[in-house]
């Protein structure tokens, strides 16, 4: 068995979050500039195991879908191509930056650690994958 990973998609930089290999727990990875997703996803399935990637759906409160997902798409297209053997799976990242945030508040972490985007970014990841993992099992 392999890892699932997830990719918490976004215009300047992606939070990357991974599984064990059991696919029981969820765990912030890295988070990589989006010109480089490609590249560093190339290295890393030369080094682990991965099954599966889950990309999150980024949706508003009013169900619409937000205008970075036309750059989401494609680059599931460069993926899909550059990895045919893994599927894809897109899972509702509604309020995982909200939640994100919150869960790095609480976590002591100085003002500044707490303000460093791509720490959210992963966080956000984690937390895609880990509700991914988690409605996966019910």
């Amino acid at each position: 068995m392999g890892q699932i990973i997830a990719i918490d998609y976004g215009k300047a930089r992606c939070g990357i979050a991974a599984t064990d290999d059991m696919q029981i727990i969820a765990s912030g990875l890295d988070t990589v500039q989006t010109q480089s997703l490609v590249e560093f996803l190339k290295k890393y399935f030369t080094e682990n195991k991965v099954d599966d990637v889950v990309i999150g759906l980024p949706v508003d409160l009013r169900g619409n879908i937000s205008e970075v997902e036309t750059d989401i798409l494609k680059f599931i297209e460069i993926f899909k191509k550059e990895f045919p053997t893994i599927q894809v799976h897109r899972f509702d990242e509604r309020f995982t930056s909200k939640m994100a945030s919150f869960f790095i508040s609480q976590s002591g972490k100085s003002k500044k650690q707490r303000q460093e985007k791509g720490l959210i970014d992963k966080v956000s990841a984690t937390i895609i994958l880990q509700n991914f993992l988690e409605q996966r099992t019910r």
